[in-house]
């Protein structure tokens, strides 16, 4: 039965993720195990499977009970709580100072070589990007600015399209460390100088990664594995524009804290953007924005099947890191240099929270239910229990192998 989301009220709130994976997975399917591992937690994600904590109201006497989460950065229902907490560390790094927005992307022709080696390419995306942004701000300015990079994987229709969110300090110490040089607040780099020296850096990274024998082809990639067929691919991505754009500079670290908190923990797809699932026909209906219309909302429909191969798409490698920091904000000393260029820069940063337009992505309210009472409100909420995970096996459904 096909339920429309439009309304926002009874059956069709309870449309998720997880409940769309659940019923793709009604048909064997074929994954690897950290994949299944991965869909198995979104599936588990606060249910009886994971246990919960039982809290009692001092006030009027009600029970509530608050079932845990997985806590995987793929699960849609965990990336609220995830977001705030890694925002608090990271406040306190802000600068009073402009900052500014670059995403670099890589052309599509490199897609079916990012899937098999998903790893050593997005590792390599971020070390270009970081070593062309620091080599134009030392070349330029002389100076080490701060740079988040921050990995998305995914369009709008839940196809690869790998590109790196990069938030720019505009400005840095000198060399030495005994100066801070700002940047005018509208203009960081051009775009067109940077894209060129980011494809020469990419290319050369590829060609070194197959010089190596760090690169995997398999099934229709396997030519590949001839190096006249791997240059053939590499000049193809080559000829084509890689596309690196720069947005308007944001205007201050209010700005910059409401940005990171939309788009650091974002996975492909929310439940927000669900809007029909028919499990008779397995298909599902989700919306999503059209940037060649003008970012024109539009509705699409798949098959279970190809949206569970899109959504697996965009799962990370195990104990891969998707957020990095670099120049100011490397992360080995980088409490010294901040303090240093907040006494140089000479002005205190104030905390700030985000605008509500650009709220984190789960609800601020579910933070705050489990402190207080659903009955009558009352923040006098105490620990009766811990209802122990129901023991039942490592998976929710079989493989495709199991019998």
């Amino acid at each position: 039965m096909c339920r429309p989301v439009e309304g926002g009220t009874g059956e069709a709130e309870k449309l998720t993720v997880a409940k769309v994976i659940a019923a793709a997975l009604r048909r064997p399917q074929n994954l690897c195990a950290h994949v299944w591992k991965t869909l198995n937690a979104i599936l588990r994600c606060r249910t009886p499977a994971l246990g919960a904590h039982h809290y009692r109201c001092a006030d009027c006497g009600h029970d509530h009970l608050v079932p845990h989460s997985c806590r995987n950065r793929h699960c849609p229902d965990c990336q609220g709580a995830n977001a705030r907490e890694w925002l608090e560390r990271q406040e306190e790094d802000l600068l009073p100072a402009p900052y500014f927005h670059v995403v670099f992307t890589l052309p599509h022709s490199l897609n079916p070589l990012i899937a098999q080696n998903p790893r050593a390419l997005h590792s390599l995306l971020f070390e270009c990007v970081s070593s062309t942004l620091l080599e134009f701000a030392h070349n330029k300015f002389g100076i080490r600015p701060g740079i988040t990079a921050v990995l998305h994987t995914w369009s709008q229709t839940l196809l690869d399209h790998h590109h790196l969110h990069c938030i720019v300090t505009g400005g840095g110490l000198s060399a030495d460390g005994r100066l801070w040089r700002g940047i005018k607040p509208c203009y960081l780099f051009p775009v067109r100088a940077l894209s060129v020296v980011f494809a020469a850096k990419y290319r050369d990274g590829l060609n070194a990664l197959f010089a190596r024998g760090k690169l995997q082809f398999h099934g229709k990639l396997a030519p590949l594995a001839e190096p006249r067929a791997f240059a053939r691919l590499v000049r193809k991505a080559c000829r084509t524009k890689w596309n690196v754009y720069a947005k308007r500079p944001f205007g201050g670290p209010k700005q910059v804290l409401a940005y990171l908190s939309r788009y650091t923990h974002r996975i492909a797809i929310g439940k927000r953007r669900i809007l029909a699932l028919d499990q008779s026909a397995r298909t599902v209906t989700f919306a999503y924005k059209d940037y060649a219309a003008d970012a024109k909302r539009k509705t699409m429909t798949l098959g279970l099947d190809e949206f569970l191969r899109r959504f697996c798409l965009h799962i990370l490698p195990s104990r891969f890191v998707k957020i990095r920091h670099y120049g100011l904000l490397a992360n080995r000393g980088r409490d010294a240099r901040v303090q240093r260029a907040r006494q140089l820069i000479g002005e205190p940063v104030l905390a700030t929270q985000p605008d509500e337009e650009c709220e984190l992505p789960a609800d601020k309210a579910r933070g705050k239910s489990q402190l207080l009472c659903p009955h009558c409100g009352c923040a006098r909420l105490c620990l009766f229990s811990i209802v122990q995970p129901i023991r039942g096996g490592r998976t929710i459904l079989p493989r495709a192998d199991s019998s």
